[in-house]
């Protein structure tokens, strides 16, 4: 058997292997998608939250979770997968925001230490500009969809996007990765022109 950190089979043949009760494909699967999806999270976890709870616990029990079900998964295409444990990142993390509650701890203010963050109404169009993202996000293919969350969101290089997404090269996985944008910014544009 091959070690699970180098098994050169596609998501697809993991998915079917550890669906009929093979451990080293399970393995597999967590190993290549655990890192991703820890960096994808990280990045959505409020700051005021990220101590509470160690992002990598919330996205191991998210992977255990979900792998518990691997058996009843329907693969719907290439990145099916991905967008699935994705989902139940974020449903892991939005559970945990409501178990702590939506406010941060009450600190007391140093006038001498003024914020250099962003303000309140750079931090609402930042919201608004999220929300046209991922409502664009979610009009695209599950390919296209791969394809910009690898690219944007965790920062895969063109290589390691033609991997995952079982593409024959660097160069088809940025064509398919440029096409995705466009269409991407395109569903966003209809939101604000709409």
């Amino acid at each position: 058997m091959s070690d699970s950190r180098t098994d050169p089979a596609t998501t697809f043949e993991l998915v079917e292997r550890a669906r009929q009760g093979d451990p080293v494909a399970l393995d597999s699967l967590f190993t290549r998608h655990a890192p991703r999806l820890r960096r994808w999270a990280s990045g959505r976890l409020p700051s005021w939250a990220r101590d509470m709870t160690d992002t990598d616990d919330l996205v191991q029990d998210a992977l255990m979770q979900t792998f518990r079900h691997i058996p009843s998964f329907e693969a719907r295409g290439t990145g099916a997968l991905f967008a699935y444990l994705r989902q139940a990142v974020l449903n892991r993390i939005k559970d945990e925001l409501r178990r702590k509650g939506r406010r941060p701890a009450i600190v007391t203010l140093d006038a001498l230490n003024a914020d250099d963050g962003p303000s309140p109404l750079e931090l609402a169009i930042g919201k608004e500009a999220l929300d046209r993202y991922e409502t664009a996000l979610t009009q695209l293919t599950p390919d296209e969809q791969e394809a910009i969350i690898g690219r944007l969101e965790l920062g895969c290089s063109y290589e390691e996007l033609a991997e995952s997404m079982g593409k024959p090269s660097s160069e088809a996985a940025r064509k398919a990765c440029q096409r995705a944008l466009v269409k991407l910014v395109a569903g966003m544009d209809r939101q604000v022109s709409g």
